[in-house]
């Protein structure tokens, strides 16, 4: 019998499966996939801070960027630059291939094409359901780990309930030969939320968007306005889709298991952005399975620790940035661009880029600092109890 079973492969998954290797228990990661690195909607951005933090080689990152220029619906334009990098854009596929060789020099062991339906939780341990191709088959372990990213269905059978609020991103990779900067583009390109233009290899560049509807329509549209404004070669690309929580499930703990990454709505809500601090929850989530393992005592009651533990971490900018969400949800075209102007006309933009505690992984004193401004609260009649 294994010490823990991981459901999901991803960086959260990976990681959590290494750190509890690391301290002599058995570990099984299972994947659905037939290998890691198969999340194609994801951009993979990540802060400086994340880079340091977790160690992540320079022979996964694709680009350091230190820009970006934000498009308003009438294409008025914010330039942000900081002369040092302020993120970096992974290849993702290697990404998840560095945090899973890690885990499995610690000794986790992986099962790919694996895909997890059910879990059975028992008084001294949960067997897991596991289907691999036509064959189905249980595996027993102590514990498991849910690091699906966003599997609703699986979410409730566990007991773990609904995600509270959700979006879906659209994603295509492209050849954009005069791309150099990252492009951010607010209107009806993605109604509510955003859609991005991220030069990866040479020549080449991810396109995507947000969308709560019709996002493969809207991708589609945003292909082709590219592709008449010469900045991409050809419209024709392949479209992957991937659910983003906005707010995280029911709970994320229960009776001999716990939730990581966006399997637990450990997502930023502003960007939809989810490896950084999934990879917060999986360090928090090894931390007190070890503890709870060392101790035989796996109840909810125990693992219950986790959500407060990460809450206590995460919970602040969840609130704050799925505030800010909605926030933006409520403004029509006219007041974003209105918005844009009085950032440019008022010098907002400069003085938060001279700000030294903003921070690209943590949003709420961009919020925060934001929200000084009186012409800004003034514009759009803000009300935190709205």
């Amino acid at each position: 019998m294994y010490d823990v079973i991981v459901i999901g492969g991803g960086p959260a998954g990976s990681h959590t499966a290494r750190r509890l290797a690391e301290r002599n228990y058995r570990v099984l990661v299972l994947e659905k996939n037939i290998g890691v690195g198969q999340k194609l909607c994801c951009t993979g951005i990540v802060g400086q801070e994340c880079v340091e933090t977790f160690e992540i080689d320079s022979n996964v990152i694709v680009r350091q960027a230190n820009s970006a220029m934000l498009f308003s619906p009438s294409e008025n334009t914010i330039h942000l630059y900081r002369p040092e990098p302020q993120a970096v854009i992974l290849d993702r596929s290697a990404f998840d291939t560095l945090m899973m060789e890690r885990a499995q020099r610690a000794g986790v062991e992986y099962r790919f094409n694996s895909r997890v339906i059910d879990a059975t939780i028992g008084s001294d341990r949960v067997d897991v359901t596991v289907t691999e191709g036509k064959k189905e088959y249980c595996v027993p372990a102590q514990a498991i780990v849910i690091a699906s990213g966003f599997v609703p269905g699986l979410n409730g059978r566990l007991g773990l309930g609904e995600y509270k609020d959700h979006a879906i991103g659209a994603q295509a990779e492209v050849e954009a030969p005069l791309i150099e900067e990252v492009e951010v583009y607010f209107g009806d390109m993605a109604p509510d939320f955003f859609a991005w233009v991220a030069p990866t290899y040479p020549r080449m560049a991810k396109v995507g968007l947000i969308s709560r509807r019709e996002p493969g329509k809207l991708l589609k549209r945003m292909l082709e306005n590219l592709y008449k404004a010469g900045e991409i070669p050809s419209k024709d690309a392949e479209i992957h889709y991937g659910g983003i929580p906005l707010k995280p499930p029911t709970r994320t703990y229960g009776e001999r298991m716990v939730a990581v990454g966006d399997a637990a709505g450990q997502v930023k809500p502003t960007t939809g952005g989810g490896i950084y601090y999934g990879l917060i929850g999986a360090e928090i989530a090894a931390d007190v399975l070890y503890q709870a393992l060392a101790d035989n005592d796996l109840s909810a009651k125990r693992l219950s620790s986790y959500e407060r533990a990460w809450r206590r971490k995460l919970g602040g900018e969840l609130r704050t940035g799925y505030w800010e969400r909605k926030l933006f949800e409520r403004l029509d075209e006219r007041q974003i661009d209105q918005m844009f102007r009085i950032i440019k006309a008022s010098g907002i933009d400069e003085a938060l880029l001279k700000a030294k505690d903003i921070s690209f992984d943590w949003h709420s004193k961009t919020i925060k600092s934001l929200l000084k401004y009186q012409v800004l609260k003034l514009l759009f009649k803000i009300d935190r109890k709205s």
